[in-house]
């Protein structure tokens, strides 16, 4: 029996103009990896919705067609029926996670399918150990970050050992070792446990490797479904994809050490990365700092320190990436700065407004249309859409039009996790956009974990470590020669050189190339 499928299914959101799905046939049979690929309001969430019943059960509009999931119909069987064989994690695994700790978050789906208390202990531990949330276990679940809440909302859905496991960028809100980790768990699953996976991801270059099979949507419809391998040869939708295309290479290798392997003999032309040269950008502060920590700490009630003696500033103008691994405390940083918490110890002080976007960004809506809340007639085609109906990328975007107002420029502009449920286009617009804020006076901030946006945005790079910057750099040297802190352009060539993305590695290998022919 297949895990899932889908015969025809269209489907539009209530007031739509048009439809979310159109006309999508797909079969996914027990132990395939599929990685749902589309750009931002493609259609991937609402597929994963319908899979999970709530679509159109509790969004409501119009549907037609059958989707069975695990055998269930799902116009017979709501949410609750169909979670007992389909583990689920969305965008925002805030609005997941409703225990007030961790232990009982993960106990509770459990206790709910009857399972006794030795049996819901076992499981408890054993998906605790899979995620690396053992230290987790006895914290209140609104003191975690962002990413911490992530791995908890996907213990959740893995604990009960569903069929199929449906997950919306999953990987969105982790650090690159944890992301990593959660992949390499998420291919254990399939490959012992047997259970089916599908990932909408808009960060290809990290899930590819993983998956067997990509599926496309674009404007609601399949407009691909095939391996990995011919995905990257019909769209070079990651930046070795794009290097090997500037290079005028048939291969699209998939992961980082197939690129390697098959430029093996450019590599060895290039400078080792210890002598390679990275050019020093001069840091603007000519016109005082537009805000400016001075040993800043932020500790719990309980003692944890969470910020420890941070000293930093920004320049009016200045684009700036903060990055580090969860929990490192970029998110408390950021609400420092925009004056939300105030420093146990030390100082803050801003020249002016310092807006924050918050990682969630669907705290910005407070109306039923999103017309209501987004400036200046801004919100577009999407002014009577509701907020829930949304998809990430579009509540991200407009999040940050509400963010920046109708008024004044703010002095600072701090943006956490902005990237997240966002495609490739849509980053490289908001990077333009960001550049444009930044070139009017304000310093832009942003806390991210998506070191190729880092590099296209970034010209100065903070990296926190146990609660206080441990690297503060231009971007090239941060991002340039690392194993996780680095794009995949950056570490295909191995930190030769302040080649980060896929223009400026071709470059740097066509000079390369033409060095030795010179000589």
């Amino acid at each position: 029996m297949s895990v899932l499928e889908l015969d025809r299914v269209s489907y539009a959101y209530p007031g739509a103009a048009t439809p979310a799905l159109r006309d999508v046939s797909l079969r996914l049979e027990p132990g395939e990896f599929v990685l749902l690929a589309g750009g931002s309001g493609s259609g991937k969430s609402t597929l994963l919705r319908a899979a999970s019943g709530l679509v159109p059960h509790f969004h409501g509009g119009t549907f037609t067609g059958t989707l069975r999931c695990a055998g269930l119909d799902t116009r017979q069987h709501g949410p609750a029926d169909l979670a007992a064989v389909a583990g689920t994690l969305f965008q925002d695994p805030e609005t997941q996670v409703v225990m007030h700790t961790v232990r009982a978050e993960l106990s509770f789906p459990l206790e709910n399918r009857g399972w006794s208390a030795a049996a819901t202990a076992r499981g408890v531990e054993e998906v605790a150990l899979a995620l690396g949330l053992g230290g987790l276990l006895d914290r209140v679940a609104y003191e975690l970050s962002g990413g911490e809440l992530q791995r908890v909302a996907l213990a959740a859905a893995l604990a009960g050992r569903p069929k199929l496991l449906l997950l919306d960028e999953p990987t969105s809100q982790l650090d690159p070792v944890a992301g990593d980790e959660l992949l390499g768990v998420l291919r254990r699953v399939n490959e012992e446990w047997g259970t089916a996976i599908v990932l909408a991801e808009h960060r290809l270059e990290r899930c590819l490797p993983a998956t067997d099979r990509v599926v496309r949507l674009d404007g609601g419809a399949v407009s691909f479904d095939g391996t990995p391998e011919a995905y990257l040869h019909a769209r070079p939708d990651t930046p070795v994809a794009e290097l090997f295309a500037r290079l005028e290479r048939p291969e699209r290798p998939v992961s980082v050490k197939a690129a390697r392997a098959a430029l093996a003999p450019e590599l060895a032309r290039l400078a080792p990365p210890e002598a390679a040269e990275l050019p020093r950008r001069r840091r603007r502060r000519e016109r005082g700092a537009a805000v400016e920590a001075r040993g800043a700490w932020r500790e719990l009630p309980g003692g944890r320190a969470v910020l420890r003696g941070v000293s930093l500033a920004l320049a009016p103008g200045e684009t700036v990436a903060l990055m580090g691994r969860n929990g490192a405390g970029k998110s408390t940083l950021l609400r420092l700065l925009a004056g939300l918490d105030e420093p146990t110890r030390g100082s803050v002080r801003a020249a002016g407004r310092v807006a924050l976007l918050v990682q969630h960004p669907g705290d910005c809506f407070l109306g039923e249309r999103v017309g209501d809340d987004v400036p200046g007639g801004r919100a577009g085609v999407l002014a009577d859409r509701h907020p829930r109906d949304l998809s990430g990328g579009e509540r991200q975007r407009l999040a940050l039009e509400i963010v920046l107002g109708a008024g004044d420029p703010p002095a600072v502009l701090c943006l956490d996790e902005p990237t997240r449920g966002t495609d490739a286009a849509h980053k490289a617009a908001l990077a333009r956009r960001l550049r444009a804020v930044a070139a009017g006076g304000t310093a832009v901030l942003v806390a991210t974990h998506d070191a190729e946006f880092a590099a296209a945005l970034a010209q100065r790079t903070i990296l926190l470590g146990d609660g206080r910057p441990v690297a503060d750099a231009p971007t090239a040297e941060v991002l340039g020669g690392g194993w996780y802190f680095a794009t995949q352009v950056a570490r295909v060539l191995a930190g030769a050189g302040p080649a980060l993305d896929a223009a400026e590695g071709a470059a740097l290998l066509a000079a390369a190339a033409r060095e030795e022919v010179a000589t």
